[in-house]
């Protein structure tokens, strides 16, 4: 029967380092969800899973498009203050499911005043187009928006990750955190009964057995008595060394010395290696 693995999309294959890791949590990441996007960043493998992260690190805070009609008194504005590193917060009693946003007041465009809301995150940004700026809003979207971010400290990021078929996981903190907490593969197991991870043992096992091979083809080409490397030394030395010395005896004798040497260095290496291995 013949193996079948679907690489059309990235599977979480590893579960999470610690538990409270990044991507812990009721609505966060299990083994065998299939990422799609971060973002606005599609991911339909490994290495786009760590570009998108990547490019996310080293750009601003996505923007979200949000109705002007949502940004009225149903929504609970909370007094901004400072932090310590300079950036604004509005939501003082750190609540897990609200979240500071900072936006343009429409009625201030020409001022550019800036205006901070604690809101509801995840029904806020559910179904809600990305932006840069409230023109983005205007493309995107029919009803007048305003485009609203994230007010977080200095390199920190809000993440949306789409992850089937559970709801999207949101995610607040540092980007390279959420890449060393989650492990991915590019394999998802067309049938069942088979192992998501097969693919990453067969690989696992011909690295471990090319390297065995290689190892085990080096050593043996050592000039060392009882090894291939005897017979090799013997016909390089009859090839190279019947002009210049002419005496079949002392060509051996030449010989003799050398798988003496390469036999020394030989085990000299094993012994300095069994030592080590048991003085730790």
């Amino acid at each position: 029967m013949r193996l079948s693995y679907n690489n059309r999309v990235s599977s979480v294959r590893g579960f999470f380092r610690s538990a409270g890791s990044a991507a812990d949590g009721p609505r966060g990441l299990s083994v065998g969800d299939i990422v799609t996007g971060l973002e606005d960043c599609p991911v339909q493998g490994v290495e786009d899973w760590t570009s998108c992260l990547s490019h996310l690190t080293h750009t601003p805070q996505t923007g979200y498009c949000v109705p002007v009609t949502s940004l009225q008194p149903s929504w609970a504005h909370g007094r901004p203050f400072k932090r310590l590193d300079g950036t604004m917060d509005c939501c003082s009693n750190n609540s897990l499911t609200d979240l500071c946003f900072s936006y343009i007041k429409p009625q201030g465009r020409n001022s550019r005043e800036r205006e901070f809301a604690c809101m509801p995150v995840r029904k806020m940004v559910t179904g809600t187009a990305t932006c840069r700026s409230d023109a983005d809003c205007a493309t995107h979207t029919a009803a007048a928006s305003v485009c609203v971010t994230p007010s977080l400290e200095n390199q920190t990021r809000f993440i949306r990750v789409t992850h089937l078929p559970s709801p999207n996981m949101l995610f607040v903190g540092y980007p390279p955190h959420l890449q060393y907490a989650v492990g991915l593969t590019n394999f998802v197991p067309r049938f069942g009964f088979l192992h998501r991870d097969l693919p990453i043992f067969l690989e696992t096992f011909l690295k471990y057995v090319v390297s065995l091979s290689g190892a085990l083809a080096v050593v043996n080409s050592v000039p060392c008595f009882a090894l291939d490397g005897q017979w090799m030394l013997n016909a390089l030395l009859e090839a190279t060394l019947v002009g210049v010395v002419t005496d079949r005896q002392k060509r051996e004798l030449i010989g003799f010395f050398l798988l003496l040497a390469g036999s020394a260095l030989l085990a000299a290496n094993v012994a300095l290696g069994l030592w080590m291995v048991t003085a730790r």
